[in-house]
């Protein structure tokens, strides 16, 4: 529909000291200029222009995009309306600027004085010089696999979600605190469980990259927290009051040879209203087109978003070649398995982030995944720290090489150096430095509480640990180690009770056994022994032995506890295994000599055990030795 054309001045003055330049393009307040993108500064003149008079959306489209524009123009309407209020600090229901006259379209109200240099204003149907539009890349490769195409999609949509969580009020007043968001698993609509890993990879995803927008106005919760709800239907309120957020993002997701499809829409919790929806439903053979269309949204959506943090930009040339999507999918696979946390789990991780870095040498995530797998499976399987920590280490320069702004390779690196070098200021510097990349990453505010615990900075521990609650709620290893640190300051009641909580949940987390330790440290040794010999403890026999040789040492059953020494000594002989599980369970039974004797050997094997030392109550007989303080000083704890 077009209008007649008619005369403006330029610039273009209306409000109390707003100024619309059409020739140089910009927005200015009080001779300030506002930072509004080029959709919306073509929308607002195009209103300013007919002001007045009511504009469809159909007329907006021809403006701004021409006819038969393939794209979601509806979504983008509104986003592009939403920052013009914002920027003119407008109000919807009680408008100065721009009415919005439902099913109708949207009009300009506002008086606008003539003085200045005399524009003409044309047929919406004919083409603007002053306003050219942004000119679009064109990707040389095509690119193929539908889950690089995926992840375009992803990124398009977490572009919008943004944008809508900034406009989402007519008020400019920034909310108090910073705004919950929680993006729910995206349901596998294929009907393959094999397929999990990649609905499961594309929620992670979405966390990660939604973490890293605005951390300071937006918390998002992480992944383990979310996967709680995973196939259970369960009242939104209910997730969003147990999560503490405001938002909650949920969709599916399906692939097959030639289509993929994403669905999500956007939910305030408080009403539960359904606030954004979008739908992407592509085949593979308008790959170019789409990528045209997720470039233009994302340069629309996100910088107004992100103010002067950093813009989340797709890999427009990493991401083109079928080894690079091969290698994409594997790390989706390493990280579905990293996240059960189990020994084969962690193996199984490390074959496919090992297969993602061959088929793309350059993939830094990859190798951060590879790092953490080979940290934590030290821990989980009792393995001397030799035996994988230099490779993980080596997995975490390289990230660190490749990206060094990627916070999961710091603080996998941080949790290198401190268990396996004692290097205590290193770890301090890497942890900080993950937590400044990324405020909402869950783990690096995990790891650090730990890093805090273990030099006997206990409140500041407790205060990290809080925070890595706040952002995963439901994670039953924060709320573990949690105990841990309570445990560690002798807080033993509270431990317990911490513990128990966790054993509720899920009477097979083997962290929440340490209960049994608490336990012995309160005298409460009937209690530790039924716990040891529940059919549901879950550790395995260095473990179990040296559980029971510490209880019945602490409890004068001298015979048992040298039993089980002995049957530990014998497992040591045809497993290797931590030597720092015999030193604990010789100063746990009150054997001085022997507990020293493997200290030593654990710390020539460089064992992340050690990091323990200086608050483990159970080396509190030994405190006092000058061996003792001999080692907490080469471990870099006696201060």
């Amino acid at each position: 529909m077009a209008t007649q054309p008619f005369e403006i001045q330029n610039p273009i003055r209306f409000g109390d000291d707003i100024e619309l330049d059409a020739q140089s393009y910009k927005l200015r307040r009080g001779g300030r200029v506002l930072r509004l993108e080029r959709i919306p500064l073509e929308i607002l003149l195009l209103l300013v222009e007919q002001r007045g008079q009511i504009i469809a959306r159909e007329q907006i489209v021809e403006r701004v995009w021409g006819k038969g524009a393939f794209l979601d123009t509806d979504n983008s309407i509104n986003s592009a309306i939403r920052k013009i209020r914002y920027v003119l600090k407008d109000d919807a229901e009680q408008p100065r600027f721009i009415q919005t006259i439902t099913g109708k379209g949207y009009r300009f109200i506002a008086p606008v004085p003539e003085f200045g240099e005399r524009l003409v204003a044309t047929d919406v149907d004919a083409p603007r010089a002053t306003a050219p539009a942004a000119p679009r890349t064109s990707l040389q490769r095509p690119r193929r696999i539908e889950l690089i195409f995926a992840g375009g999609l992803l990124i398009l949509l977490i572009a919008a979600v943004a944008g809508w969580m900034r406009f989402r009020s007519p008020s400019p007043q920034p909310p108090v605190g910073r705004l919950m968001l929680a993006v729910l698993p995206f349901q596998n609509l294929t009907g393959d469980s094999s397929q999990d890993y990649f609905s499961d990879g594309l929620t992670e995803e979405m966390i990660t990259q939604l973490g890293n927008l605005d951390p300071k106005q937006l918390g998002v919760i992480a992944g383990t927290s979310v996967m709680h709800y995973k196939n259970r239907s369960m009242p939104l309120e209910q997730i969003g009051r147990e999560l503490g957020v405001q938002y909650l993002l949920e969709g599916g997701v399906r692939r097959d040879s030639d289509h993929v499809r994403i669905t999500a829409q956007l939910i305030q919790v408080k009403d539960q209203t359904h606030v954004w929806s979008r739908k992407y439903d592509r085949g593979l053979s308008s790959l170019l087109v789409v990528q045209a269309e997720i470039a233009q949204e994302i340069a629309d959506e996100i910088q107004l978003t992100l103010g002067d943090h950093r813009p989340l930009t797709p890999d427009a040339t990493s991401s083109l070649t079928p080894e690079v999507y091969q290698a994409y999918d594997l790390y989706l696979k390493g990280q579905f398995f990293l996240g059960k946390r189990t020994v084969p789990g962690f193996q199984q991780a490390i074959e496919d982030f090992r297969q993602a870095t061959t088929k793309d040498p350059n993939y830094a995530r990859a190798y951060a995944g590879l790092a953490d797998s080979y940290a934590l499976l030290t821990g989980y399987s009792a393995a001397p720290s030799t035996k994988y920590m230099p490779q993980a280490r080596a997995a975490a320069l390289r990230a660190l090489q490749i990206d060094d702004t990627l916070p999961e390779a710091h603080t996998a690196l941080a949790l290198i150096v401190q268990n396996y070098d004692w290097d205590w200021q290193t770890a301090e510097k890497e942890f900080r430095r993950a937590i400044e990349l990324n405020p909402n990453y869950a783990t690096a505010h995990h790891w650090y509480a730990e890093h805090l615990m273990w030099r006997g900075q206990f409140e500041a521990a407790l205060r990290e640990s809080e925070r890595a609650r706040q952002l995963d709620p439901l994670s039953l290893i924060i709320a573990a180690d949690n105990g841990v640190i309570l445990y560690n300051s002798r807080q033993y009641d509270r431990a317990i009770e911490k513990w128990r909580t966790v054993l509720e949940m899920d009477p097979d987390f083997g962290r929440a056994h340490l209960i049994t330790s608490a336990y012995i440290e309160k005298g409460m040794y009937a209690e530790a022994l039924a716990v040891i010999e529940s059919e549901r403890h879950p550790v395995g026999p260095p473990f179990y032995w040296a559980l029971l040789a510490c209880v019945n040492g602490r409890s004068q059953r001298e015979s048992q506890s040298q039993h089980a020494l002995q049957e530990l000594e014998r497992f040591s002989r045809q497993q290797q295994i931590d030597p720092y599980i015999l030193a604990w369970a010789y100063a746990s039974s009150g054997n001085k000599h022997q507990a020293f004797t493997w200290l030593e050997k654990a710390y020539v094997q460089h064992s992340y055990s050690l990091t323990a030392l200086k608050v483990d109550p159970a080396y509190d007989p030994l405190r006092n030795d000058p061996r003792f303080q001999d080692l907490l000083l080469r471990v870099g704890l006696a201060q």
